[in-house]
């Protein structure tokens, strides 16, 4: 079983929903969502309500006495998620962060590892309108190819939008969206192994497979009991594909028969965040919403709890690892909301 230790724990004062550590480093962000009251202006009614957020950088050392220091606060719009490019477009740049944000937009930053900083690179509004309020972008992937980087993003009026992103010139352009569900699309997955296909799950209820050259639907599965909140293609495992939903479930399928899961736990907690160790991936670190969160171990064909981790008191809503390991201990980063507290622990397995 799995015994924690929690090593810091911060007041990140906006409410925090996302953590993400960086590949091979011993950097991670928190992202912030902040939902403020207005001053009454001659274009608002009273009570209009703007959300703000913040991006912290952090920089934690399991070799140097287990030390967090925050390096730099960014102010942003609300963020909803935030991803690492998984490996460098080339050696010309630091690593990559893609966010979205609750006023539509996709950001990219660079972060300068000698400056120890997050510098924004571009920025791109999902939807063109500028006379509409804007949809909340939701959940982002994204996937390499050959001449630059694909993006999904998934947004509150339940519509996928694929993007393009070309480092050289930091060109980043809209290819083409779609209506995927009828209510928000909570979260969309580019499939590692079919690298032609993105899954997105909605607040319909709804796990749905798209063929990204012809938009045309290549499946659905209503096996789940709530809204579909996060999705995760496996990286190891061919055709797995593990599922969260507001239902309390976590679901193992296999994308080449997807009448029924492989396996199913109950973890006691709308699920929003799965996320496997960098070298573990047999271990899922899973946000549980209202029951902090739990740890899932992995295999072909089972799923198994193997401890919680109950430092929160709020809903948990971002959970990354540390990519290294250090004296057989493994390290975490997790956050949750309206208590915004922030806490980097430790792990190890009996």
């Amino acid at each position: 079983m799995a015994k924690f230790r929690t090593l810091h724990s911060v007041d990140t004062e906006y409410s925090a929903d996302s953590v993400e550590w960086c590949p091979g480093l011993d950097y991670f962000v928190c992202g912030t969502y902040q939902l403020v009251e207005a001053e009454k202006v001659a274009d608002q009614d009273e009570g209009t309500k703007r959300r703000k957020g913040r991006i912290y950088l952090y920089k934690f050392s399991a070799i140097a006495d287990c030390e967090l220091e925050k390096l730099q606060t960014l102010e942003t719009a609300a963020i909803l998620d935030m991803k690492w490019l998984p490996a460098q477009c080339n050696s010309e740049s630091g690593p990559l962060l893609a966010t979205v944000n609750a006023i539509g937009q996709l950001e990219i930053y660079e972060l300068n590892v000698e400056a120890q900083q997050l510098k924004r690179r571009t920025c791109l509004n999902i939807e063109e309108s500028e006379s509409e309020t804007p949809p909340l972008a939701l959940a982002l992937d994204w996937q390499r190819q050959d001449n630059g980087i694909q993006l999904i993003v998934s947004d509150s009026r339940g519509n996928l939008n694929l993007l393009s992103y070309t480092q050289t010139g930091d060109n980043l352009s809209k290819v083409r969206s779609w209506h995927a569900h009828e209510f928000e699309a909570w979260t969309c997955a580019f499939d590692r192994w079919t690298p032609q296909r993105v899954f997105s799950g909605g607040d319909d209820g709804l796990l749905r497979a798209y063929d990204l050259r012809t938009e045309q639907l290549v499946w659905t599965n209503k096996a789940h009991m709530a809204g579909v909140t996060c999705l995760l293609s496996h990286p190891r495992l061919e055709h797995h594909l593990i599922t969260g939903s507001y239902d309390e479930q976590v679901r193992l399928f296999d994308t080449r028969q997807m009448r029924q899961s492989l396996a199913e736990l109950n973890v006691e907690g709308g699920v929003w965040r799965l996320k496997p160790h960098p070298q573990r991936d047999d271990l899922i670190l899973t946000a549980c919403m209202y029951k902090n969160f739990s740890l899932v171990g992995l295999n072909e064909t089972n799923l198994t709890l193997l401890g919680t981790f109950e430092e929160h008191e709020s809903i948990c809503y971002g959970a990354d690892w540390s990519p290294k390991l250090s004296d057989g201990l493994f390290h975490m980063a997790t956050c949750s909301f309206y208590d915004h507290k922030l806490c980097v622990s430790s792990l190890q397995l009996e």
